[in-house]
């Protein structure tokens, strides 16, 4: 993960002062990459402790299509709960909760009917199916792509996409890769979580593609430091990186929709402290 820190520390030290919609105020950069060789071991920041258990929930909630904080808040999982309250939820005329057509939605159900009393009808495009049959059926596609910014529903929701499409790509050794493209980048809450993710997601479907997994690389846009951040960071750029931790999945699973929680272990993951830091909203 050195190459986080690095762009981490590039950003502190060079990025451009800048107001942003929250109030708070970044430093920030435009256009950024990170790669990560998955077969190397899993991508989780060990200068921190990042909680595995919200990221796995979170991960297995998008694929169920689902769009309700409860699902997350029954396991334990509060990282949504800000964009969740009564009053944001209002905003869009949807009780408190239920956070509208976010990532679960258009991963299952991209440009779906929406009915008159708010909810939708189960005829979008099912993203992940489709992306998955394609990997099986034709691995040397270009077009292995799933979007979760629809410009139609942008609007709708309290926080649109960060992430907003990933691209998949079948090497000739029988590896697969995704590419995440990343429009807007929280690097020090908001990204190791994003890295995890998509290097478990990458896992999964590797799996129940039968193959080998390769790279995992992320793409940014505007990726930026919160203004009041900066003490965490100094904190962490202190620290020495840790061995990665290895994943492990439950071979006997055959479907990305069939992972549950207990199929998925983070063994030997031995990180420096967690650091606290706000959200911004």
């Amino acid at each position: 993960m050195k190459q986080y820190l690095e762009l981490l520390k590039t950003v502190a030290e060079t990025g451009e002062k800048r107001r942003d919609r929250t109030g708070v105020g970044t430093v920030g950069i435009f256009g950024a990459q990170l790669r990560f060789d998955l077969s190397a071991g899993f991508p989780l920041l060990t200068t921190k402790k990042v909680h595995t258990r919200s990221i796995i929930n979170e991960l297995l909630w998008f694929l169920s299509g689902r769009t309700d904080n409860a699902w997350l808040r029954e396991r334990g999982v509060t990282i949504w709960d800000e964009w969740s309250t009564a009053e944001q939820c209002a905003r869009f005329g949807r009780s408190a909760g239920d956070l509208g057509p976010i990532y679960g939605h258009q991963w299952r159900n991209f440009g779906a009917t929406q009915k008159p009393d708010g909810t939708f009808a189960s005829d979008g495009v099912d993203q992940i199916s489709r992306v998955v049959a394609e990997i099986k059926r034709n691995p040397y596609s270009r077009r292995l792509i799933v979007t979760g910014w629809n410009p139609a529903e942008a609007d709708k929701v309290a926080l649109p996409p960060c992430h907003t499409l990933f691209q998949f790509y079948v090497g000739g050794d029988g590896r697969l890769s995704c590419q995440l493209y990343q429009r807007s980048a929280d690097l020090f809450l908001g990204v190791p979580f994003n890295i995890a993710s998509y290097a478990l997601l990458t896992h999964m479907i590797a799996q129940v593609c039968g193959l080998r997994v390769g790279d995992f690389v992320h793409t940014f846009g505007d990726v930026h430091i919160y203004s009041n951040h900066f003490e965490q960071v100094k904190t962490q750029l202190a620290r020495e990186p840790r061995a990665l931790p290895e994943l492990r999945l439950n071979p006997a699973v055959k479907s990305v929709f069939d992972f549950k929680y207990e199929d998925i272990e983070i063994a030997n993951y031995n990180p420096h402290p967690a650091i606290k830091a706000p959200v911004a909203v």
